[in-house]
């Protein structure tokens, strides 16, 4: 069993700061192959096409929420920094969703669908122990292969022991998934103003990867 797993299973939760808005939903999910052995899901291309039948769908009044989530401790989620749900309805939009792999497909499916952001990250490129908290000022990593930044300064952020890693508007590329990935850790950063969404989304979201033959390992709010 792979060293990040089993502390993982020892640790059995992530350590979550205190915060009046976050409804945080977060588990592993565990392919029987690499993800670039794993083949495309026509189910979940259907799902992001326009007028996809969905358990849900996002209006104003969410996205709002969401932006509220994100500003709590500062942040400017506006711009280039808005919540990634937002930037999956304009890749809708403009026609430019298309399949990555198996995890990422199945987030943005969830997260353009329930309008709540996720993130997923590479559970084997993480170094425990692994927190939920806000970012300091100033606090920064890049995101993409061309080395591009973002400031994540009072934004909710995933840390792990090397610094923030995730969060609900751009993943770090550090620990991002790649074909070699068999190992991945989702969170969905939802609201409580958003009563219950957060809740129905992860089941929507369970049920999208274990059709696919994921095996889905829940660490919060619940024990592994």
């Amino acid at each position: 069993m792979n060293r990040v797993w089993e502390q993982l299973n020892q640790m059995k939760t992530i350590e979550i700061a205190e915060h009046p808005l976050l409804d945080l939903h977060a588990f592993v999910t565990e392919f029987d192959r690499p993800l670039g052995e794993v083949p495309m899901s026509e189910e979940l291309l259907k799902l992001m096409g326009p007028g996809a039948q969905a358990p849900f769908h996002a209006n104003d009044s969410d996205r709002l929420a969401v932006r509220d989530l994100l500003r709590h401790g500062g942040f400017k989620p506006t711009g280039r920094s808005k919540p990634a749900s937002e930037y999956l309805l304009k890749a809708q939009a403009d026609g430019k969703l298309g399949n990555i792999n198996l995890p990422v497909d199945a987030c943005n499916v969830v997260s353009l669908h329930s309008g709540l952001p996720i993130s997923v990250v590479d559970l084997d490129r993480v170094q425990l122990p692994l927190r939920v908290a806000i970012a300091e000022a100033g606090a920064s990593y890049v995101f993409n292969p061309s080395g591009q930044s973002i400031d994540i300064g009072g934004l909710l952020c995933l840390f792990d022991a090397e610094g923030p890693c995730a969060n609900g508007v751009k993943d770090s590329q550090r620990t991002k998934t790649s074909d070699g990935t068999r190992r991945t850790l989702s969170l969905i950063w939802g609201t409580k103003a958003i009563p219950g969404r957060c809740a129905q989304a992860a089941e929507w979201y369970h049920r999208l990867l274990t059709n696919q033959g994921g095996k889905i390992e829940v660490i919060w709010p619940d024990s592994i």
